[in-house]
């Protein structure tokens, strides 16, 4: 089976190419295939912007197409940023992201959080197959480690013992929301 990532982040590619090592025959980016298409995700939950993407990239493509949405979630304010994690402060700018949100929690008791991932497998048919991953933690109070993306400085994750921006690529994979995301679609399929 041939499968078409939808994304054009190289570290989140990097990731589920990780995982899915060996499952596919052949797995190809949206640069790979010369796909332009950048929908816009303006769904209300994390699924339906996997499904928005997955959906415009399929009318590009033959190939099977997996799409994802994933965003942190904050217990103290509410679930946010959420499906708007990208783009929370400013549009997939990860540093104005963190500091927003580190902003927003200065005087927090509760910094509780946990990101989500949903995975979205569209087949040319038009078949779905879904998969959902939580990975829990806390907000620290200042950026730590030198590592992962987005906002893995200043995520801690429980399990983990340290921020994902602190861990090794093997140990994130471990207990992250998208692997497990991906592990969850897969014991689907």
């Amino acid at each position: 089976m041939k499968l078409l990532i939808a994304s054009n982040n190289q570290h989140k590619i990097e990731e589920i190419k990780a995982v899915l090592c060996g499952k596919f025959d052949d797995i190809s980016t949206l640069n790979d295939e010369n796909i332009d298409c950048a929908p816009e995700e303006n769904g209300q939950t994390f699924l339906e912007n996997a499904l928005i993407k997955a959906r415009a990239i399929a009318k590009h493509t033959d190939k099977v197409v997996l799409a994802d949405d994933t965003g942190l979630c904050v217990n103290a304010l509410g679930g946010r940023p959420g499906v708007h994690s990208a783009r929370y402060a400013d549009d997939h700018n990860s540093t104005a992201n963190r500091r927003k949100l580190l902003g927003e929690l200065e005087n927090a008791t509760d910094r509780s959080a946990y990101f989500k991932t949903v995975v979205v497998l569209l087949y040319p048919d038009g078949k779905v197959v879904t998969g959902e991953g939580e990975v829990h933690g806390r907000i620290v109070e200042k950026e730590q480690g030198d590592n992962g993306f987005g906002y893995d400085s200043i995520f801690y994750s429980d399990e983990l013992g340290k921020t994902f921006a602190e861990a090794t690529t093997t140990e994130k994979l471990t207990v992250s929301h998208r692997s497990r995301a991906l592990r969850d679609l897969f014991s689907k399929l």
